[in-house]
């Protein structure tokens, strides 16, 4: 199974969202965050061709970036997945990977640290250093070979926003 890694596209700001007086979980994306994630998505599309199962973290500005992602894919709807939220510890979601690991490709749409974090428990085999800088609209493809083994995975690649949207300008 390949693991399509995406972090949420950008969101408002956590501060000015705050005088809201409404939960941090429910902070959207600005528009801005949902036109460069749009383009980001083509690029996507251009990298990993099908997407089997879209999760998401429960939050509003993940469920958004997970439906822009999923229209440009047209093949799949998300799902949330509790798992996902950010500060789940990471057993929880190993175990939901190995529940749909006879796919070919799982993408999960999450936030940072937390994603950063798993992708270095998969390749390294333990929660360590920040091995990929998940900036918004970032995605990786991790290769788990079969198996969903912390410290078996291998990268395949990282693509910051920026390179995603020149693959979906590309592409449109």
């Amino acid at each position: 199974m390949d693991l399509l890694v995406i972090r949420h596209a950008i969101a408002e700001d956590r501060e000015v969202f705050a005088g809201t007086g409404k939960d941090d979980s429910l902070r959207p994306l600005t528009d801005r965050g949902r036109e460069r994630m749009q383009e980001g998505a083509r690029g996507l599309v251009r990298m990993v061709k099908r997407v089997d199962i879209l999760a998401t973290s429960p939050l509003t500005r993940a469920v958004q970036t997970a439906k822009i992602v999923s229209d440009s894919y047209g093949n799949v709807e998300p799902t949330v997945v509790e798992m996902l939220s950010p500060d789940v510890p990471f057993p929880p979601l190993v175990d939901w990977l190995r529940s749909v690991a006879q796919h070919q490709t799982v993408a999960i749409i999450g936030h940072e640290p937390h994603l950063s974090q798993f992708v270095a428990l998969l390749l390294l085999g333990r929660e360590g250093p920040h091995l990929i800088d998940f900036k918004k609209g970032a995605a990786c493809l991790v290769a788990l070979n079969g198996q969903v083994t912390p410290g078996r995975g291998r990268l395949k690649w990282f693509l910051k926003p920026d390179q995603l949207r020149k693959l979906g300008r590309v592409a449109g």
